[in-house]
């Protein structure tokens, strides 16, 4: 039997919330790199232009590892308005912007001191390795970050298991600490302005202490308070099982409907892993439940967790949540088990709600007997489609004579990644405003 004991969803935003983070992220970017302009040219120029270039393109990168660091801090304020994913995917972008300007950076460096001596730039750099406080640190930096970038292309990527991956990546947090203190000993612009050096040292200070503060400080903090347990592992179907959680205070666990958590089981086979599964109801203050279909090795083995294991997870992440909403009315549509967030969003949602739920076959609706007892209590429409993908009974047709009102409506919308793109392709042929369109692609590595 379905419960509506969930905190009451806030009512839509006049300024979007992911607006104003967006924006100040942006306008953060700008200010600092206005104030790395200022005190460059505060510090006197190089009479080699290529020097000047090289020294420039050094400082914005090292500004965009800063960047890049907060990007990965998984701070709540930030995840909850633009959602990891989005922040996952600048983070990508950052990264080879990175990649790009320190490469500029080593280029024009090299070109600049060579020029009217018979050293050639790569002769150069080695002897400034050699002469120079910090510059072999700063070759060592670069070189992690083209192996970095190298593995982080869609192709590399794609050949690699995510744990290989996240370890080469790790690498990064010991170029930026070798970028750093190459900066502070050997940048002119620091060298000759404590203003410019305690600037640096407060801007580099907040970024690593960001990630202190959202990687390790807020997962063990609510680790500890909350010591949640597997209390029932639940079949739904034959390779679908819901894990009931508990824990202490759990009133005090920040979670809102259409979030997830990176779990790990503390098992002895499964401790090292973490996997990004939504919560499949509203939190209560008193339970969480996740719902996963066996996708693979590690959410097979769930069916198999016993009560009473601990658990460590680190969250919530997400922006899937109903403080995006722009309209009263709302249209979920869930795709297979995507069906989760979908589910815990309409038992949070408050206005006329109209639930689409997509699948091959009767018998893959997961979790339907409770979408229909919810939709009945919150007097929700709820759409059973099913039948193979061709022909898309989503297409924008289909659509319409579901929703007619669909254009006045926010879109909730989770599924396999294929349903989804076909989907969002209907809603933009329908002309669906974009900012009333919400959806979350649930992945670590993006």
């Amino acid at each position: 039997m379905t419960t509506l004991q969930s905190r009451p969803a806030p009512p839509p935003s006049a300024i979007r919330p992911r607006v104003v983070a967006r924006t100040g992220l942006y306008a953060l970017l700008a200010v600092n790199a206005a104030v790395v302009a200022y005190f460059f040219a505060r510090g006197g120029f190089a009479s080699n232009t290529l020097v000047v270039l090289g020294r420039l393109a050094g400082l914005y990168g090292a500004l965009l590892m800063s960047l890049q660091l907060l990007l990965v801090a998984r701070l709540p304020w930030l995840d909850r308005r633009i959602g990891m994913d989005r922040l996952t995917a600048w983070h990508r972008w950052t990264g080879f912007g990175i990649l790009w300007t320190l490469l500029a950076h080593a280029v024009f460096i090299g070109f600049g001191y060579a020029e009217g001596t018979d050293v050639g730039p790569v002769g150069e750099i080695l002897d400034l390795a050699e002469t120079t406080t910090g510059v072999l640190r700063a070759i060592v930096a670069l070189g992690i970050i083209v192996v970095v970038g190298a593995v982080s292309a869609r192709r590399a990527r794609r050949r690699l298991a995510y744990e290989t991956w996240h370890f080469i990546h790790l690498y990064t947090y010991v170029a930026v600490v070798l970028a750093f203190t190459h900066q502070v000993a050997a940048g002119t612009t620091f060298t000759s302005s404590t203003a410019a050096k305690t600037y640096w040292y407060a801007l580099w200070g907040l970024a690593l202490g960001s990630v202190v503060l959202g990687r390790l400080v807020l997962p063990l903090r609510r680790n500890l308070r909350h010591r949640l347990r597997v209390s029932a592992v639940v079949p739904e179907s034959d390779n679908v099982v819901s894990v009931h959680i508990t824990g202490r205070d759990l009133d005090r666990l920040p979670a809102q409907a259409g979030q997830f958590f990176l779990w790990r089981f503390l098992t002895p086979d499964r401790w090292w892993q973490a996997n990004p599964f939504s919560l499949s109801a509203a939190p209560d203050g008193r339970t969480l439940r996740l719902t996963v279909k066996a996708a693979g090795d590690g959410s097979a083995a769930l069916r198999h967790l016993k009560a009473g294991t601990r658990v460590f997870a680190e969250g919530p992440y997400g922006a899937f949540t109903t403080l995006h909403r722009t309209k009263p009315e709302s249209l979920l549509i869930a795709g297979g088990v995507g069906v989760t967030p979908i589910r815990a969003l309409l038992e949070d949602l408050q206005g006329h709600a109209v639930v689409i739920y997509r699948v091959a076959a009767d018998r893959d609706a997961v979790l339907y007997d409770e979408l229909r007892d919810l939709a009945l209590a919150k007097g929700a429409e709820l759409h059973l489609v099913t039948g193979p993908a061709v022909p898309d009974k989503l297409a924008p047709r289909e659509l319409a004579q579901l929703v007619p009102d669909i254009a006045d409506r926010d879109v909730f919308l989770c599924g396999p990644p294929p349903m989804m793109t076909a989907v969002l392709r209907s809603l933009d042929d329908m002309g669906v405003p974009k900012r009333q369109i919400h959806f979350e692609r649930f992945s670590l590595a993006g």
